[in-house]
């Protein structure tokens, strides 16, 4: 053994007796490595982001460009895909354009004499140009001052290894890419590495490692030397979600990162920016105005319509749609379609308020029923007496009240339409956005330009609907990739629509919506469903209001659109569909099962796990696996993804039901490649429903 190994290994030891005699109550907050997790500088720490967290970092210097997207999923479990350009590493010539995922999990929280630990997985699927794996404690010695010790594999095991104790590592065989490594994890050379963190205010954090990792393939190549395992970095805090790294790297290099923190909990601006509710209104006491509890009114034809058409304007101020309403002497059924708050139990609160103002004292039971592309989906069922007497609490105590149900059970046959509701006609042109990230040719594209939307609406349920887009100005169309899949190109041509599809007609459809029995919910669509794909889609699901669990099913017969986007078709066409399984795991994870055909003809699943949050942020991850070989898939060897949704609202601050969403993929192949149907039923009517309900109710009374 080397004098360098044995002098890491005496600094490892020294560091773990010293944690073992310290005790220090943690001040530091934990910073971005250049890999974008928790950690030194290339070396990672036994630390972790605030549950929920959403990260991003680019890192710089001669040997790479690190683009790092992060996500703490829990308390513990971290997890991060990477897209790297490394230049001359393999050819000596191109670059290489590498995709990665990390998953990192702390094992040990630090208690007492006790260090946190944790354990990693860097780069485990794909080309292992990074791929690595380790185990690392991490200390508080002072409240300012942290030590990290660990034992890494893999291109962390290659700079002073102490042996191989867990035997050899075999010779990556990554094929297509895309597949986990899983015969290399904790095999072969292994090596210490060791570090601290010191805090010096608020603003900056000075950081320095012993590095375990020889970077080989660089110095092979000529792209830098390492003439030191020493790394040294600082952080510097520019506010709470953004700071700047720098480095001085492998004793001849410098670099820099740029990282990006988001908790999804907190939003840029303050929330609350609507109007204030109108106030409950308490009825006259039965003992000194008995007049006023009488139902006589009940016989009189001009009171129904009345209180019907104040409603409607009372509720249209505040972003509601009185689609019907049903009165009695003791109960009244409003059914609502809310456009404005994105948790649907503010929209029930403020109609609740309304009512107390609208309706006579005789009437004690409210039920408001939301509705969804013409759907009524669930009822929620309130006493008047509890929302006069809990108004001043909290809306724990209003929940526990309440009841939920399916609106079809129990149908009021006294329900009178609104009015001038049908036939409704909305349109909106706005700027619009289509990005391609981590592209193996080219890191990033985009286009932006206008988009025309419109919607007709016959009757409830019936509904005709279209998108029109014409680029001003991007570079989505300058690639040169062509496919090279084996497949037929049900996706992988999706350059050929950006260049020849401008302007172009993305969607124009007829949907109807209908509710055909108790806990069931119908769809079937026709038109130009999507982009690529024409014909017709018809789904069912199964969702009662309080169930954790919905089961559907979808089939679809489509044809392929030529690249214009316009009203004509290429020669190809088939069946696909799908059945599936949705379930809320509870603490906002919710996943998801489709089995069935997908587009090229293959059969498999895909399994999809979403971290969701109470204000209509999500993250979630997706795989699918077919019939299709790796080597028919190509590169990347089986369809996977990350998809993010953004609620407006948490950006602006102002109410709004609307969502950004987009789908983060490695690559764009053929094989496991699903129909992008709009309307779909599980994300139409899931946050109408008791569970979705539950999570938001905090907002009842705002």
């Amino acid at each position: 053994m080397s004098r360098r190994p044995k002098k890491a290994l005496a600094a490892a030891a020294a560091l773990i007796v010293i944690g073992a005699a310290s005790h220090a109550e943690p001040m530091l907050s934990d910073s971005r490595g250049t890999f974008g997790l928790p950690g030194l500088v290339d070396m990672p720490t036994a630390e972790s982001a605030p549950e929920g967290t959403l990260g991003a970092s680019v890192f710089r210097f001669a040997g790479a460009l690190r683009v790092s997207m992060t996500f703490q999923v829990t308390d513990r479990l971290s997890g991060a895909f990477r897209y790297s350009r490394v230049p001359d590493v393999f050819t000596g010539g191109s670059a290489l354009y590498d995709r990665s995922f990390d998953i990192h999990y702390r094992l040990l929280d630090e208690k007492g004499l006790r260090p946190a630990i944790a354990i990693g997985l860097r780069d485990f699927i794909g080309t292992g140009i990074y791929s690595s794996e380790y185990i690392v404690a991490t200390k508080t010695l002072r409240p300012r001052l942290r030590a990290t010790a660990g034992l890494g594999w893999g291109r962390l095991g290659s700079k002073g290894s102490i042996g191989s104790p867990f035997g050899d590592r075999p010779p990556l065989d990554f094929g297509e890419g895309g597949k986990a490594n899983t015969d290399q994890w904790f095999r072969g050379p292994v090596s210490p590495f060791v570090g601290l963190a010191y805090q010096v205010n608020d603003k900056l954090t000075l950081k320095a490692e012993y590095s375990s990792d020889a970077y080989a393939l660089e110095t092979a190549a000529g792209t830098f030397a390492r003439d030191s395992s020493v790394n040294l970095g600082f952080d510097y805090a520019i506010n709470k979600s953004a700071s700047v790294s720098g480095y001085y790297l492998h004793g001849s290099e410098i670099g820099l990162q740029f990282n990006l923190l988001i908790d999804p909990r907190r939003p840029p601006v303050p929330s609350g920016l609507e109007t204030a509710p109108l106030p409950v209104r308490p009825r006259p006491s039965p003992v000194t105005e008995p007049e006023a509890w009488a139902t006589d009114w009940t016989s009189d034809p001009e009171v129904h319509p009345g209180i019907q058409s104040a409603l409607v304007k009372a509720l249209a101020k505040d972003g509601q749609v009185l689609e019907s309403m049903a009165l009695s002497a003791t109960r009244v059924e409003v059914r609502i379609r809310n456009q404005r708050y994105l948790a649907y139990p503010q929209a029930i609160g403020r109609t609740a308020r309304t009512l107390t103002r609208a309706v006579p004292p005789s009437v004690e039971t409210f039920v408001i029923t939301s509705v969804v592309e013409g759907m009524p989906s669930s009822s929620v069922t309130l006493k008047r007496r509890d929302i006069e007497r809990l108004e001043s609490e909290g809306s724990l105590e209003i929940l526990r009240q309440a009841e939920f149900s399916d609106p079809v059970r129990g149908q009021n046959s006294g329900l009178v339409p609104t009015e001038e509701v049908y036939p409704r006609f909305v349109w909106a042109l706005s700027p619009y956005g289509e990005a391609s990230v981590f592209d193996p040719d080219d890191p990033f594209r985009a286009d932006v330009g206008l988009q025309l939307t419109g919607r007709y609406e016959f009757a409830p349920g019936l509904i005709l609907s279209g998108m029109m887009r014409k680029k001003l100005l991007g570079n989505l169309d300058d690639s040169t990739r062509v496919s090279d899949s084996t497949l037929h190109h049900v996706r992988s041509d999706l350059v050929e629509y950006q260049k020849q599809g401008d302007p172009g007609l993305h969607r124009l459809t007829l949907a109807w919506y209908g509710r055909p029995a108790p806990d069931i919910y119908s769809r079937v669509t026709v038109g130009l469903l999507e982009r690529m794909y024409g014909g017709i889609s018809g789904e069912v699901l199964w969702k009662p209001v309080d169930s954790r669990l919905a089961l559907g099913a979808e089939l679809n017969y489509v044809k392929q659109r030529d690249f214009d986007t316009m009203f004509s078709f290429r020669d190809y066409d088939t069946v696909t569909g799908h059945a599936s399984a949705y379930y809320d795991f509870g603490k906002g994870f919710m996943g998801q099962v489709d089995v069935g055909r997908y587009l090229v003809g293959d059969w498999g699943a895909t399994f999809t796990l979403d971290r969701e949050f109470a204000n209509g942020w999500k993250v979630g991850a997706f795989a699918t696996f077919t019939d299709v070989s790796s080597a028919e898939f190509g590169e990347g060897s089986f369809d996977k993804g990350i998809r993010l949704t953004i609620p407006v609202a948490w950006t602006t601050g102002k109410p709004s039901i609307n969502k950004v969403s987009t789908v983060i993929k490695p690559l764009n192949r053929d094989g496991g490649a699903r129909l992008d149907v709009d309307g779909r039923l599980y994300e139409t009517i899931r946050e109408t429903h008791q569970g979705d309900m539950q999570i938001q109710w905090g907002r009842f009374w705002r």
